[in-house]
């Protein structure tokens, strides 16, 4: 539902700004448009507002008036239809904000929610749900997981570290090296397995920290690869920040791509 009422409120939004353009467009000359088409040759006419509906043909030297009747016929066309559709969507935004079946279960208090499994799971009761899946992690070099994340889990590196502290300051839930089966059978271990909660779905971050390694260059392409055969495409449902020695983790970087994307 909060998706649903986002969707709508950026429709709102996009109306009330171009009904404000149309409504500044007043300076249209009089009378309207009438355009004929003979034998693949189009025509345009200026008919005039008067009772006798005289016309005079409008030659291509001309084409601007052409196209100011054609914007004027629009726009009275566009305020009316837009109108009603922005009045349409404010009273579905308000009836769906107080009726929204979610209320049943968020309007509750704290105590009485823990009693409960909704039928329908909020965004964060989704999230809350999500974190606690069992999950099978990386069993490679586990001792190697020794830098502490602000959630309280290990990561391998200072800066996974980094990014694990982004994610959890901007609230986006994460798994950290959760197994991903493809379809060949083969089994890799995102750095972290992301939840965009608005939308349910699922989404991988990689970092390459040694992308100055050719070999870890080279296997790291290779699994790139892996990813986009089996549907998990850079840019879609996978993120990737990288480092080398004369590029170091961008950490502002990081937070306003995952700010956007993530909608936090």
């Amino acid at each position: 539902m909060t998706q649903l009422l986002k969707l709508l409120s950026q429709r709102a939004t996009l109306l009330r700004q171009a009904i404000r353009r149309a409504e500044s467009k007043t300076a249209f000359p009089e009378g309207r448009l009438r355009i004929s088409n003979d034998r693949g040759s189009t025509r345009y006419y200026h008919v005039s507002d008067g009772t006798a509906h005289e016309e005079d043909y409008i030659p291509k030297s001309n084409l601007s008036l052409a196209k100011e009747l054609a914007q004027k016929d629009y726009n009275r066309t566009f305020l009316e239809m837009a109108g009603k559709e922005l009045n349409r969507i404010e009273r579905l935004i308000k009836q769906l904000s107080a009726e929204s079946a979610d209320t049943a279960y968020s309007n509750l208090n704290e105590h009485r929610r823990a009693l409960i499994t909704p039928y329908i799971y909020t965004d964060d009761k989704y999230a809350e749900e999500w974190l606690k899946m069992s999950y099978r992690p990386n069993p490679y070099k586990s001792e190697e997981k020794t830098r502490d994340t602000n959630r309280g889990d290990k990561v391998r590196s200072k800066s996974e570290a980094f990014i694990a502290n982004i994610l959890f300051d901007l609230g986006i839930p994460y798994l950290y090296e959760q197994a991903l089966k493809l379809r060949n059978g083969k089994i890799y271990y995102p750095d972290f397995t992301l939840l965009k909660k608005n939308t349910r779905e699922t989404i991988y971050l990689e970092h390459l920290g040694l992308l100055d390694d050719e070999t870890y260059r080279k296997s790291n392409l290779l699994k790139l690869d892996e990813y986009r055969a089996n549907g998990i495409y850079i840019g879609k449902n996978l993120l990737i920040t990288y480092e080398t020695l004369d590029s170091p983790l961008d950490i502002n970087g990081i937070r306003r791509m995952l700010k956007e994307i993530f909608e936090v």
